[in-house]
């Protein structure tokens, strides 16, 4: 009978070990769930604050999207201030938390990009944010070019710190050097701050328009009378395109009377040309000379045939002695 009942008891016991393994699996789990939960706790309490924070701004960004800010390594309260910042200024829809974790990863400078945007809206300018990443990205400090938008900046030309030379030198039509100064107001312009030239270029263009509106003027008292005739003739040329500033006004800061260049070359010509007139009469006295002693060779010359020529009348006077005919004649008779 006991056998009978075998089946049943091993079956049992089968039931029973099998409900005691999903026994432990359960207790695992719920352990692991657990401490999966307490570390989610633990990792939103450390951003709990900037969540209630962002929640009471209007700028609410999930606990579970500040703690997976925190799993990709970026700092959740720069992006908890810029988009607080965002929202209060009226760009919630302009900037998204998501254009704020990408440019962040990007290694951009997230508030400095927001800050930007805020101050291009209230002055008006049209700035979106991907051009103002880009110019971040690009490494220029586009805060500072929309300040520079709003407040003009003035560049001094030449720029002391750039260049060795304090004064830009000019000559005009009557030889006089002038010695000038200026100061260039610029305004920063957003659509060509990506790609533009810099303020090197916009200092190197200043300087070529200034030394060549020097030098087309006829006299240097054109430029001491109006200096500004020269400004006017260096807008004129638009040298602000494809760059990233705006001139606004060129002032001529000062200007001095430098050397008389135009003399200078004259006297250099002039010792030049004399140099040149001395070689050419010593060439012309060296030939002088040399022909002097082809004459005096060429006497010596004639006067040693002349001495050889002599010799040989006593010679042929003696052999006409010899040969007897050397004799006297006399005048033809009628």
């Amino acid at each position: 009978m006991w056998i009978q009942q075998l089946p049943y008891s091993l079956a049992q016991v089968g039931l029973e070990r099998d409900a005691s393994f999903f026994q432990v699996l359960f207790i695992f789990v719920i352990v692991i769930l657990g401490l999966l939960l307490l570390l989610l706790l633990a990792m939103f309490a450390s951003v709990a604050s900037l969540w209630f924070r962002a929640f009471m701004s209007g700028a609410a960004i999930g606990p579970l999207q500040l703690i997976k800010m925190k799993l990709k390594k970026i700092n959740p309260l720069a992006m908890v201030e810029s988009r607080v910042m965002a929202v209060q200024a009226g760009l919630a829809d302009d900037i998204t938390t998501a254009d704020l974790e990408s440019h962040y990863l990007a290694g951009g400078r997230v508030p400095l990009v927001v800050r930007a945007m805020i101050a291009a809206q209230r002055a008006s300018i049209p700035l979106d944010w991907n051009t103002a990443a880009a110019i971040d990205l690009a490494g220029r400090n586009v805060l500072e070019a929309v300040q520079t938008s709003v407040r003009t900046k003035v560049i001094d030309c030449p720029d002391p710190a750039r260049s060795a030379r304090p004064t830009l030198d000019g000559i005009a039509k009557d030889g006089i050097q002038l010695k000038a100064k200026a100061r260039v107001t610029v305004r920063t312009n957003i659509t060509q701050l990506i790609g533009g030239a810099t303020e090197e270029t916009v200092i190197a263009r200043v300087g070529e328009g200034i030394v060549s509106a020097i030098g087309s003027c006829e006299t240097h008292k054109e430029v001491l009378a109006n200096p500004m005739l020269i400004a006017r003739a260096v807008l004129a040329k638009g040298l602000d395109s494809q760059t990233a500033y705006e001139i606004v006004s060129i002032d001529i800061a000062d200007i001095d009377v430098g050397d008389n260049v135009g003399a200078r070359l004259q006297a250099d010509q002039a010792e030049a040309d004399m140099r040149i007139a001395r070689a050419d009469a010593e060439e012309r006295r060296a030939a002088a000379v040399a022909q002097e002693q082809e004459m005096r060779a060429l006497t010596l010359e004639n006067q040693a045939a002349v001495v050889l020529s002599e010799a040989e009348v006593p010679r042929a006077m003696a052999e006409a002695y010899r040969n007897g005919v050397l004799r006297a004649t006399s005048p033809a008779t009628n």
